[in-house]
């Protein structure tokens, strides 16, 4: 399964998402004038980033299933 290119990236798109939290996080924590301008920007990026993730765990599942 890890020599899986699909596998390889769902781990890309999984390691995108953790990336994008931990930069929303760390804004978040900053506070101030950063996080009101990248506050909404990160959550939305995030949530397209786990949409693909989850699209694409989907896919790995129905392909390995057939």
């Amino acid at each position: 399964m890890a020599q899986d290119p699909l596998f390889l990236v769902i781990l890309v798109a999984m390691a995108a998402v953790v990336g994008i939290l931990l930069f929303g996080i760390g804004s978040f924590a900053k506070g101030g004038e950063f996080n009101k301008k990248h506050a909404n920007k990160a959550m939305r990026w995030r949530i397209i980033a786990q949409f693909i993730a989850v699209l694409l765990v989907l896919l790995f599942v129905w392909l390995r299933k057939s």
